[in-house]
Parts: structure tokens; sequence; C-alpha cells
């Protein structure tokens, strides 16, 4: 009974952060099916009062080309994904098990990587893409992020915690490096690997300074530069943007409920080595 009554106090703490943290989320859902006599009242009502509005997301759909910026997200937020699972593999696979001159030297490389705020290298990035013709188009949206420090650093421990033994079985038996690391060490380390791609999809899902500077039309825009046009000063429609956000929303949040296992067992592998 006292150990109980001990933790009463930590989980008071608990739910009224739980309830910080869920309100702004808890809004947008009902804000977006708010009109605006609910929207503009005073004070402030929580819910629905005059009707639930489903014609927001319509609306939200036909001002601006939604779908097809849904899409381009979706597009370009897988491919910064494959492209960053395929190279932190690559990569750290060699920093783990390859025998070559500098190793050390050169992990740390890819360590300062990390160190380096993204919006230091907007300018570089943007200069070579401009002078690659790239601008307003997909490539110009993936290429300068299908590589990751983090990535690398984050397989390479879960690689060195692979026992010896099945990688010497393995070479004495014929397997060649693409054979051993296709059949054999990316099953072992699943977790890790499914907790780098959500964290890759979110963070690429996510962006918004490097898509609005690359980007000219709005068919080439990304959902999270869209739904910033839904906001209009002349005629404000705040269930419309919620209904916007609420649709940019849901992809991440999916990910991070049905994937939020995956993403610890992930992060934490290796961590004993």
């Amino acid at each position: 009974m006292r150990r109980t009554l001990r933790l009463v106090p930590t989980y008071l703490v608990l739910a009224v952060a739980f309830a910080v943290i869920c309100f702004p989320v808890g809004y947008a859902i009902a804000g977006s099916f708010m009109g605006p006599a609910d929207i503009n009242s005073y004070p402030a009502t929580l819910w629905p009062t005059h009707g639930w509005r489903l014609d927001n997301f319509a609306h939200a759909l036909a001002t601006i080309p939604l779908g097809r910026q849904y899409l381009n997200s979706v597009v370009v937020a897988s491919l910064i994904t494959i492209g960053q699972l395929v190279t932190s593999v690559l990569a750290a696979y060699a920093f783990a098990f390859l025998e070559m001159r500098g190793r050390r030297a050169w992990f740390a490389v890819f360590l300062v990587t990390m160190m380096i705020p993204a919006e230091a290298i907007i300018i570089p990035n943007f200069l070579a893409i401009s002078s690659a013709g790239l601008i307003n188009t997909l490539q110009a949206l993936v290429l300068p992020f299908t590589a990751t420090g983090f990535g690398v650093f984050l397989l390479r421990q879960a690689f060195l915690g692979f026992p010896t033994e099945l990688r010497d079985a393995a070479r004495i038996d014929g397997a060649g490096h693409l054979t051993f690391v296709w059949r054999i060490l990316l099953p072992v380390v699943r977790p890790t690997i499914a907790a780098l791609g959500i964290y890759s999809f979110l963070g690429a899902w996510n962006m918004y300074l490097w898509p609005l500077l690359v980007t000219q039309t709005p068919q080439m825009q990304t959902i999270q530069i869209g739904i910033t046009q839904l906001r209009s000063a002349d005629n404000f429609d705040g269930g419309m943007v919620l209904a916007g956000t609420l649709l940019a929303v849901l992809p991440t949040a999916a990910l991070l409920i049905f994937g939020q296992r995956l993403i610890v067992r992930g992060l934490t592998a290796g961590s004993l080595k």
C-alpha cells in the first residue's frame, strides 16, 4: 500500500504531461470538423456545437493541389528512406567488418557530419542543385538526403554486436559480402533497420525549408508547403486549415503508434556492447 501511495504523485505528473501534450492534437482533430461559427466563437469551444463539417477536407483538397502534394511527400520520403537505408547498410558494413587503413578516422568523419546543423549546408546544397539544373524537380528534393551519418553510426553499433562465429561460418561456406549482408546480417538486425527506416521517413516527411527553397510550382511542392498555403489573410477558414494539417499528420502518427516498439528496440540495440 505504501509503495502504491508513493507512485501516486508520479502518475499525477505523467497524467498532466499527457494531457498537455495531447490537447493540441485533440483540438486539431475536433477543429477539422468545425465551421467558422465554432472556430471564431468566444469563449472558444473545444467541440463542434453547430454540427460536424465534413466538407472541410473537400475544401482543402479543392483549394490547392493537396492530393498531388501528398503524393509528392510520399514519393520523396520513400526515396529518401530507401537511399539512407542502402547507403547506411553498406557504409556500416565496411566500418564493422572490413579491414581497411584509416577505418577509425573515416568513421570519425561520419560522426562529425552529425554535429553540423542542416541549416549550415543549405546554401552549398542549393548552389549545387541549381548549377546542375535540378531546381523544381524530384531529384532536388531527394539527392541531398540519400546518406546520413546517424544511420551509419546506428547500424555500425548494431553490426558490432553480430556474433563473429556466424561471420566466420558464412565465410567458410563461401558467402560473399552481399550474400552475407542480405541473407544473414540484415535479418538479425531487422529491428534496427526498421527503426532507422521510420526515423528517416519521419524526418523526410516533415522537411519544410529545403522543399520551400528548391520548388517553384504547387505541383512539385510537398504537403508541408501546401498546408501553409491554405491560410489566407483575406478569407481565413480555420476548419479547412486544421483539416489539411490533420491529413499531413496522419502518416507520421500511424508510424509512431505502430512502430514505437521497433524504434525503441532499434535505438537501444548494441547499447550494452
